[in-house]
């Protein structure tokens, strides 16, 4: 059976201690935020998480979604569940007050969002991709637009998808083949075919909005010729109520390892009426506000993961008795002990918690970057914010999804064999975390675009809002007893980072495969460290609790243990990862295609 409760104090940590420098009630719109309505509003959520996803988080991957006369039905329970999460507002968190939303700062959307994911990431597809579909329409679509659509968005009553993908391309958009003909009124005709489409048809909302990639017919080639559209499954009627049906179906549904009660489409638009977003042929930059929106959120689906499989494997490793303690028997009262009890036990679970923690107060510190980014009234505030957004976004995807598929692999393993089966529920992590490493681009493209685009983009400028608080923090650390140990690991793995930066630097400016070759190794290399700057800023705040003679001493304790764990046995790492990436291509590439 799986078992979750919210980690709202690590939450509270993170929002009001780790990252307390930054007030929220600073910038416009937020300025009667306080702790005590975060608070709230996190306790809310945990308690819709934990009562109305959570039981419905394997029933809904045992029965999956299916497709009946052309609709697609979700499992059971899915609706009645969506229409809480609907009424309850929240859709409308992280939305402008203007179209009827919250206007909630990115940090604490982000922890709920987490909430979700642990709890049931199938169910969490459907709002997440609705927001990143307002967040596009926001920022691209004409005023007659944002007016018929976003208060549908943001009140949950109509959902949103993307629609990229096509049965022969995926990555390399430049060859999609969806056609849009302008028609008479303004509007247009959209023909083709994409495939892959999360939440593409359900019965959870009124209407669903697809924003579709496609070419208009005076196209350049290439992705210089996209467009994007806004194509309504159900076109609205005067009043704004759902009307006649678009040309818009749902032809089939994957077949999928995991996620099973989230709907994934293949879509077929046959003259479907569509209007533009955005300007003609510049549809992808309208589609990265949806993409880079997604991204992040994708990498809170590995956190939510992670999560979800640390609680259960310290469930289980409490429970589970099996062998003695290497020192001598912990409970003799029993026929064994519980493996917690054993070293490689806990090597698994504390590698766990640093990746979860870590991941969260790094997660934390990118939302509030958006926050920066969209509200402060000084420019180069609001500039370095999306220099640092833009920088982590790639790494907040790929490292935390990479982590949280590994983090439930290694939860499956504490539960040994009874992982493998599916009374536990361990292996629908395993499955479900999988996808997070592939979807909004995977995790290869992600590391391709922080070497070939965020590194060298302005001359290196982005570098500089990560590495300039980081050496800051680290100058300031040294010098501090308490937290030297920490420091000192820390300060060679960020001159590793320096050298590999400085490496590719040199290397990819006279060969882009010296640069793909090493982009893997370095994506990981950047998280671990950010991650380790994490850990000593939290080690920092735990000491000085302690100093101060808090009550909460068992938390600040396990804290400051967890980062001793992380710098001593996942920051060494780092030094292979610089082997790797001053290796070069040589053997990578040496291979003739016919050795294959």
């Amino acid at each position: 059976m799986q078992t979750y409760k919210a980690p709202l104090r690590d939450m509270r940590f993170v929002l009001q201690e780790l990252h307390a420098d930054f007030d929220t009630k600073g910038l416009p719109g937020l300025e009667d935020f306080t702790p005590d309505i975060a608070d709230a509003i996190l306790e809310e959520a945990a308690k819709f998480c934990t009562e109305r996803l959570l039981p419905l988080n394997a029933s809904g991957d045992e029965e999956g979604c299916r497709l009946e006369n052309g609709v697609v039905r979700t499992p059971k329970g899915f609706p009645e569940a969506y229409r809480a999460f609907r009424e309850g507002g929240w859709t409308a968190m992280g939305s402008d007050p203007a179209y009827g939303g919250q206007g909630l700062p990115a940090g604490i959307n982000k922890l709920v969002e987490e909430m979700i994911c642990s709890t049931n990431l199938s169910f969490g597809l459907y709002p997440g991709l609705s927001h990143g579909a307002y967040q596009a329409i926001q920022g691209h679509a004409s005023e007659e637009l944002k007016a018929a659509y976003l208060p549908k968005l943001v009140d949950g009553t109509w959902s949103g998808t993307m629609c990229l993908t096509e049965p022969h391309c995926g990555t390399d958009l430049g060859l999609l083949r969806t056609k849009a003909v302008p028609q008479g009124d303004g509007s247009y005709a959209i023909t083709g075919s994409k495939i892959f489409i999360s939440a593409g048809d359900h019965d959870l909302t009124e209407n669903i909005i697809h924003l579709v990639l496609a070419k208009l017919p005076d196209a350049p080639k290439g992705v210089k010729g996209i467009s994007l559209f806004l194509v309504p499954k159900f076109l609205p009627r005067a009043d704004g109520t759902p009307g006649e049906r678009n040309g818009v179906t749902c032809s089939a549904l994957e077949h999928k390892m995991g996620i099973k009660a989230s709907a994934t489409c293949q879509m077929s638009f046959d003259d479907a009426k569509g209007w533009l977003v955005g300007e003609p042929h510049k549809g992808m930059r309208a589609m990265f506000t949806m993409m880079n929106s997604e991204r992040l959120s994708v990498g809170i689906q590995g956190l939510g993961a992670g999560e979800a499989a640390y609680q259960g494997a310290v469930a289980y490793a409490k429970e589970r008795l099996q062998g003695r303690s290497l020192v001598g028997a912990k409970r003799p009262d029993l026929a064994a002990d519980p493996i917690i009890v054993h070293p490689d036990v806990r090597r698994m679970l504390m590698t766990i918690r640093a990746y979860n923690e870590g991941c969260r107060a790094l997660g934390a510190w990118v939302a509030r970057s958006l926050d920066v980014m969209e509200r402060h009234p000084d420019p180069a505030e609001r500039r370095r914010a999306e220099d640092f957004s833009a920088l982590m976004t790639p790494i907040v995807k790929a490292l935390f999804t990479d982590l949280g598929f590994e983090s439930a692999s290694i939860g499956m393993q504490v539960y040994g064999g009874h992982g493998f089966i599916r009374d536990h529920g361990m292996e629908q992590y395993v499955r479900d975390a999988r996808i997070s490493m592939i979807y909004e681009g995977t995790n290869g493209i992600q590391a391709l675009d922080l070497v070939g685009r965020k590194l060298p983009a302005h001359a290196g400028r982005f570098l500089r809002s990560f590495f300039h608080p980081m050496l800051n923090a680290l100058d300031e650390a040294i010098e501090d007893d308490d937290l030297a140990p920490l420091a000192q690991p820390l300060s060679k793995a960020f001159g590793a980072l320096q050298l590999a930066t400085a490496h590719i630097a040199q290397k990819g400016l006279k060969d882009p495969e010296e640069a793909g070759a090493a982009a893997t190794e370095y994506l990981r290399l950047f998280g671990l460290v950010a991650l380790g700057y994490m850990w000593l800023r939290s080690a920092k705040v735990a000491h000085t609790a302690l100093r101060a003679g808090t009550d909460e001493r068992d938390f600040y304790e396990a804290k400051l243990t967890t980062a001793r764990f992380y710098m001593e046995r996942i920051l060494p790492q780092v030094a292979g990862l610089l082997a790797g990436v001053k290796a070069g291509k040589g053997a990578m590439m040496a291979l003739d295609e016919a050795m294959f």
